[in-house]
C-alpha cells in the first residue's frame, strides 16, 4: 500500500492543477470552414464591432503598461506568460468569433490605471483586478488576485510607479479564489502581527471560500481544464481569452481570516480614514459577496456582481446553481442606493465614467438576469424542456446589443438551463429521460440500430459538409463511447468540435470544444492536481471540511459489514474528532473521543496538512514525536485503505 498520499487522499482546489500541455494541437488544428465563416459574419451587422468607446475606457487613466515578462514560481515553473497573447491584434481571424476576438483585445490592455483621485487598478496581472484605495496612512487593497506570485508582482509594480506605502486594509469582495488567493503576496505574517491590518469580507466568507472545492475538488479541477483551456496553446486556433480576463493563474494560493465582517444589507465603515458604504449581496454571483460605495469619490465598486459580460448562473466547471432572481435584485438595489455614483469599477474589466452611463449599465445587467429568470420559467410553465427553452429563448435587442451583456463568459443557452435546474432539477418530466442508459451502452445500441460505426461516420461526414456540427458532435459521441478506438470517428468529431469552437462567442465554450478536440486525439492529462500550491490555503481551512471530504471518498463496496471507530486528536490546536464507519457510511463529530475506539491518532495540524498534500508519508513518520497511534495499528491501516485517491485526470470525451 502506498502510504505517501493515501492518508485521506484528498485532491483539492480548482487552481492547483498540472502544467499546460501544448503538444500536438497546433498541427491538428483545422481551418475555419465556409459554414463557420458565414456563421461568424452575422456578428458584423448585429454588433458595432468597430466601436472604440470600450477601448477608450479600457485605456483611460493608464499610468504604466504592465511588463510582458513571464511570471514564475519559486521552482522556476512558468505560471503566466502575458507575451503569449501578442497575436491578438487587428481583425479577427476566421478561426475566432469576431465578437469574442474584440473582448480578447480589450482584455489584452494591461497595466496600472488611475480610476480617480486616490483609486488605482492593476489590470491584466491575473484573471481579476486588484484595486488600490489610498487611505490616510497607507493603501487599502481590494481583491489581491489568485496567487501569491501574481499579487506580489502586481503590488511591486504599483509601488514602483506610485511609491511604496504600508498596507492598512484588505477587502475580499467575495469567496472565489481569484479574489483572495494572493493575499500572502501583498502582506507578510509579520505585517499581520504588528501592522494592525483590517481584513474585510462578507458574512460567510471563510465557509464559502474553503468549502466549495474540498468535497468536489477532483471533478471541478478536471472540468476546469476544459472551461479555461489549460491544455491549449495561446493562438488563433487555441485559447485566446476567458471572457472575464485572459486566464486564471495556477500558482501558490493563500487566505486571510477576516477581522471585519459585513453582515448587514447596508453598513457604513471607516478604514484608514476612508468612508465605505458596504452592500452585503449573498447568494448573487457568489455565496458570500459584497459591493461598496465611496461617498467622498462618488465611486461604486460592483465586485463581480456586475461585469462587462453576461456571467454564469451555472459555471461549466461545476458548482451550485446561482439564483438569477437574487442576482438581479442585488444589482437593482445597488443601482438605486448608489445612484449618485459617477464612477463604476469592478473586480474584472475596466471602469465606466458618467452617472447616466453607469445607471444604464446597472439597469441592463439587472434586467438581463431577470429576463433569463422570468422567461425560462414562462417557457417551463408551458411545458418546454431545458434544451427546448435554450433553443427558443431570445434576449431582446435592447439588452443583447450592448457588449457588456454578450455571452463572453456565461451564455443564454446554459444560463437558461441553470434557471430550469434551480427550480426543477435535472429531470425534464419525460419518463424516457428518467432512467436512460449510460453512454457506452447507449452508444452500442445506437450503432446497432444505425447500421454500425462505419455507416454512422459516413453519414456524419455528409452532415459535416453541410455545417451541421452540433448534430455531428451528438451522433459521433455515441460512436466514441461505443467504439473508443475508432480513428475516423475521433478525427471527424475532433474537427466538428473545432468548428463549434471557432463559432463560439463564449470563451469557456471555445475552450471546452477545443480541449475536447485535443483530448480525443491525445488523451487525458497524465497528471492531475498538485496540492502543494494550496498549502497556505489548506492551513486556514476548517478541519471539519476535511472530515466531510473523507466521507465522500469512502469506497463503500469495500466496507460491507465493517464497523470501525477512529479518533483523531490535533495536539497543537486542541481539536478532536471521532470518525465512525457503519452501514458503509462514514460519520464524524467533534468532541471527546469515546471509549472503545479501534484506534486513536494524535497528530499536529501542520503534519496533518503535510500528509494530505503528500509532503510526508504515514509509514515514514509513525515513529515521529509529532504523531502517536494508540489502539490497533492493523485497524487503523485498514481504515485508511478504504478511501479513494482521485487524481483529477479522468477521461471526459471518451469512456
Amino acid at each position: 500500500m502506498n502510504t505517501r498520499n493515501c492518508f485521506f487522499g484528498l485532491a483539492l482546489f480548482l487552481l492547483c492543477a498540472c502544467q499546460r500541455d501544448t503538444t500536438g494541437i497546433i498541427d491538428q488544428a483545422s481551418e475555419a470552414s465556409v459554414a463557420t465563416q458565414e456563421y461568424n459574419q452575422q456578428f458584423a451587422p448585429e454588433l458595432d464591432l468597430s466601436s472604440s468607446a470600450e477601448f477608450e475606457q479600457a485605456t483611460r487613466g493608464l499610468i504604466a503598461e504592465a511588463p510582458l515578462e513571464s511570471i514564475e514560481n519559486g521552482l522556476g515553473r512558468i505560471l503566466w506568460e502575458p507575451s503569449a497573447y501578442g497575436f491578438i491584434q487587428g481583425k479577427a481571424p476566421a478561426t475566432v468569433n469576431p465578437s469574442l476576438w474584440r473582448q480578447a483585445a480589450l482584455n489584452n490592455i494591461r497595466g496600472l490605471f488611475r480610476v480617480t483621485d486616490g483609486v488605482y487598478q492593476l489590470r491584466g496581472f491575473d484573471l481579476a483586478n486588484m484595486t488600490i484605495i489610498e487611505g490616510d496612512t497607507g493603501w487599502i487593497l481590494v481583491d489581491p488576485l489568485t496567487t501569491i506570485e501574481t499579487a506580489g508582482i502586481a503590488l511591486r509594480f504599483a509601488q514602483a510607479q506610485l511609491g511604496a506605502k504600508p498596507i492598512t486594509g484588505i477587502i475580499f469582495t467575495h469567496s472565489h479564489i481569484d479574489h483572495f488567493g494572493g493575499a500572502m503576496g501583498v502582506v507578510s505574517p509579520v505585517d499581520l502581527e504588528v501592522g494592525n491590518i483590517v481584513v474585510v469580507a462578507p458574512e460567510g466568507f471563510m465557509e464559502a471560500a474553503t468549502s466549495e472545492n474540498i468535497v468536489t475538488g477532483p471533478a471541478m479541477t478536471r472540468r476546469a481544464m476544459f472551461m479555461y483551456g489549460k491544455r491549449l496553446p495561446r493562438s488563433v486556433t487555441g485559447h485566446i481569452d476567458s471572457g472575464l480576463g485572459k486566464e486564471p493563474v495556477f500558482g501558490s494560493t493563500s487566505i486571510l481570516t477576516p477581522t471585519m465582517t459585513i453582515d448587514q444589507p447596508r453598513q457604513h465603515k471607516t478604514i484608514d480614514g476612508v468612508e465605505f458604504v458596504f452592500q452585503n449581496a449573498p447568494g448573487s454571483e457568489a455565496p458570500a459577496e459584497l459591493m461598496f460605495y465611496l461617498p467622498a469619490k462618488q465611486a461604486f465598486c460592483g465586485a463581480e456582481v456586475v461585469s462587462r459580460t453576461q456571467h454564469n448562473l451555472y459555471t461549466l466547471r461545476g458548482a451550485k446553481v446561482r439564483n438569477a432572481l437574487s442576482w438581479s435584485q442585488a444589482i437593482e438595489k445597488a443601482r438605486i442606493q448608489f445612484s449618485q455614483a459617477d464612477i463604476y469599477f469592478g473586480s474584472h474589466h475596466w471602469p465606466i465614467w458618467g452617472r447616466d452611463q453607469i445607471q444604464a449599465f446597472l439597469t441592463k445587467q439587472a434586467d438581463l438576469y431577470r429576463f433569463i429568470h422570468d422567461q425560462t420559467l414562462r417557457y417551463a410553465n408551458r411545458g418546454s424542456t431545458p434544451n427546448e427553452i435554450a433553443e427558443q429563448i431570445s434576449i431582446p435587442s435592447s439588452l443583447s446589443s450592448v457588449f457588456y451583456n454578450r455571452g463572453y463568459y456565461g451564455t443564454l443557452s446554459h444560463n437558461s438551463k441553470a434557471v430550469y435546474q434551480y427550480y426543477f432539477g435535472w429531470y425534464d418530466g419525460n419518463p424516457a429521460n428518467l432512467n436512460p442508459l449510460p453512454p457506452p451502452l447507449a452508444g452500442r445500441k445506437y450503432l446497432e440500430y444505425m447500421g454500425g460505426a462505419d455507416a454512422v461516420v459516413s453519414r456524419a461526414r455528409d452532415s459535416f459538409a453541410k455545417g451541421e456540427y452540433r448534430w455531428v458532435a451528438e451522433v459521433l459521441n455515441h460512436v466514441i463511447f461505443a467504439e473508443p478506438t475508432h480513428v475516423e470517428a475521433k478525427q471527424l468529431l475532433a474537427d466538428a468540435y473545432q468548428q463549434l469552437a471557432y463559432q463560439a462567442e463564449s470563451a469557456p465554450w471555445r475552450d471546452a470544444y477545443l480541449t475536447a478536440s485535443y483530448e480525443l486525439l491525445n488523451g487525458p492529462p497524465r497528471q492531475g492536481v498538485n496540492m502543494n500550491d494550496a498549502i497556505e490555503l489548506l492551513r486556514e481551512t476548517p478541519i471539519e471540511h476535511f472530515m466531510q471530504a473523507l466521507s465522500v471518498r469512502l469506497k463503500a463496496e469495500d466496507t460491507e459489514d465493517l464497523q470501525l471507530v477512529i479518533g483523531i486528536h490535533f495536539t497543537d490546536i486542541g481539536q478532536t474528532f471521532t470518525l465512525q464507519l457503519r452501514n458503509s457510511v462514514l460519520h464524524y463529530r467533534s468532541g471527546e473521543i469515546p471509549a472503545g475506539t479501534n484506534a486513536r491518532l494524535s497528530i499536529t495540524h501542520p503534519l496533518f496538512i503535510d500528509l494530505l498534500v503528500g509532503r510526508a508519508g504515514l509509514s515514514e513518520i509513525l515513529g515521529s514525536e509529532d504523531i502517536r497511534l494508540q489502539g490497533s495499528k492493523l485497524d487503523f491501516l485498514k481504515f485508511i485503505s478504504l478511501f479513494d485517491m482521485p487524481k483529477g485526470n479522468f477521461p471526459i470525451v471518451e469512456p
